[in-house]
């Protein structure tokens, strides 16, 4: 075939032609040919994370005015916040807001009165193989070990600044 194609090619054929051909000919090989397989899977995205100043306003807004499916309001004090999730039809919105003053929240409340996205969280199938992984890629990690976070499932928050500015969450699935 791949001589049928040069023969057309240098026969003249137009260019849409050739490209056709070409294409008709590529592979479906995967890009990554030759790198081998990683340990861990990269799931789906779990959750984005909204900071807000007013836990109650931010609840009323997502259940009275837009009819989401909310959840009770759950301190997490290990985590230095209150949560809150917002129920979507292909994932999730957690509502963060301050506990304590120690809480990570209060500081980007500080620089951001209205609050704003914070985080996002995707799905891992195998944590610690994860982070181990990343690690050695060079990306920083917040803490030394995962952490249990709020479904109750091991977490990991990867620095923002190895994430093109994104604090992304891995939650194991």
């Amino acid at each position: 075939m791949a001589s049928a194609v040069l023969k057309v090619a240098v026969a003249g054929i137009s260019r849409c032609s050739r490209v056709t051909l070409l294409r008709a000919h590529s592979t479906t090989a995967p890009l990554q040919q030759g790198i081998p397989g990683s340990l861990w899977k990269l799931g789906k995205l779990n959750h984005i994370a909204i900071a807000v100043p007013d836990m109650e306003k931010a609840t009323a807004l997502y259940r009275d005015v837009l009819g989401a499916t909310v959840s009770e309001k759950v301190p997490l004090p290990e985590h230095g916040v209150y949560t809150v999730f917002v129920e979507l039809g292909n994932t999730k919105l957690e509502l963060l807001h301050p506990l304590g003053e120690k809480s990570p929240i209060s500081g980007f409340l500080q620089k951001n009165k209205s609050g704003g996205m914070h985080h996002i969280c995707i799905e891992v199938d195998d944590i610690n193989a994860a982070v181990a992984d990343l690690k050695s890629k060079n990306i920083r990690t917040l803490s030394a070990e995962p952490r249990i976070g709020a479904h109750g499932k091991p977490v990991m928050f990867l620095h923002p600044k190895d994430c093109d500015g994104v604090l992304v969450e891995l939650e194991e699935a």
